[in-house]
């Protein structure tokens, strides 16, 4: 059955729960080769759970914030970079269903897709000379009107599951403008080149290639809209610290489990019952209830918010990401002193968890930039 077909949150979470139960070794194969689980990404795709952040209008249920992240946190226990990777487009289809600001035509066409199709989309912002987007540099990717069509070209880093992807969202500065604009790419688009150039030790597994686009031409239909800076955040942006939290839970539970079965012959029973261990475990599971309890509160809230309390939530949100990302780094270090050198080995999933939840450390938004404006913000308080 569809998880579109189910009526309640906790329903489509028990089926979810039920459907990934094969990621976690799968993902770990795919870790190991460094490939993309394509596995799981067209699991995810055939249960229509890609379409559930749609509109009603188009045949999507229009999950909440809240029920958004709880769902990618469940799939990042299982595997993280599946998580990562379908949640770049969760969050642009939660996204587009809050600000319905594409054109009418094309925003039916597209989502239309998705509903039916499971087709998948995530934009590519970044580039190599600018860096992440929200640093506010300039892109060198550039699009031309010649009559009806516009001529696309550039190259984007970090595109995650690029040969995935049914389309590409692009972001490239309009000539004669001073503002970027949002360019739909179909992927088999002539000129578009995926350059296999991923080869991460965290998260290797995304796909996250590089994309070129030389001369690729589109109709003007295609073209989405200027790129302006929201007065609302971006708060789809918090599938990043769920897929990180689920990590971490993954981890202690990993770490548990070894602490329970785990009986050296210096003690008697097993290292569960040791104090030093016991204290690791209960500083981590501290730290994961605050960091859960963190996330879903500001998800609550902005779910419960009208349009201008969305407005204020700027800060709410970024410290949320760095909240739960750093305690998500504590959690797994944590996990892996329980466990010791076994931890290290490549067989023992704590490696890969060790190594996945380094990444959450450089998706956006950046640590300087929240504790900057943190700072700023009880500087400007009376």
């Amino acid at each position: 059955m569809s998880l579109l077909n189910l009526t309640t949150a906790d329903e489509r979470m028990k089926k979810l729960t039920s459907l990934i139960k094969p990621f976690k070794e799968i993902g770990a194969v795919h870790d190991r080769q460094q490939t993309v689980p394509v596995e799981n990404i067209h699991k995810l795709r055939q249960s229509g759970y890609t379409a559930l952040p749609v509109e009603r209008r188009f045949g999507g249920e229009e999950i909440s914030l809240t029920e958004l992240i709880s769902m990618q946190e469940q799939i990042a226990q299982a595997d993280g970079p599946t998580a990562l990777c379908i949640g770049w487009h969760m969050g642009t289809m939660y996204q587009l269903a809050q600000e319905k600001n594409w054109p009418a035509a094309m925003q039916e066409r597209i989502l239309t897709e998705v509903v039916t199709k499971g087709v998948l989309l995530n934009t590519a912002a970044t580039e190599k000379a600018t860096g992440s987007p929200t640093r506010g540099g300039i892109f060198q990717t550039t699009a031309r009107k010649v009559g009806e069509n516009w001529i696309l070209n550039g190259s984007k880093t970090f595109t995650t599951l690029a040969e995935e992807l049914d389309y590409f969202l692009i972001l490239a500065m309009v000539e004669g403008e001073q503002q970027p604009g949002l360019f739909l790419v179909p992927h088999e688009t002539a000129g578009i080149e995926i350059e296999k150039t991923w080869d991460m030790m965290s998260m290797g597994s995304t796909g996250s290639h590089d994309l070129h686009l030389k001369d690729v031409t589109l109709p003007a239909e295609f073209f989405l809209k200027y790129q302006v800076k929201a007065n609302t955040p971006q708060a789809w942006l918090l599938h990043i610290p769920a897929c990180y939290l689920g990590i971490a839970l993954a981890a202690l539970k990993e770490a548990s489990a070894f602490a329970k079965s785990y009986s050296p012959t210096s003690i008697k029973g097993t290292i569960s019952e040791l104090p030093a261990v016991r204290q690791k475990l209960g500083e981590a599971r501290i730290l994961y209830e605050q960091s859960k309890r963190t996330l879903y509160s500001v998800s609550t809230e902005w779910d419960g918010g009208n349009e201008d309390y969305r407005k204020t939530m700027t800060a709410a949100l970024a410290i949320a990401k760095y909240t739960v990302v750093n305690q998500a780094q504590q959690i797994v270090d944590l996990s892996m002193r329980v466990v010791g050198a076994h931890s290290l080995a490549h067989a023992s999933p704590l490696s890969r968890h060790y190594r996945n939840v380094r990444a959450g450390l450089h998706n956006p938004p950046m640590d300087d930039k929240t504790i900057e404006d943190a700072a700023a913000l009880i500087l400007s308080e009376e």
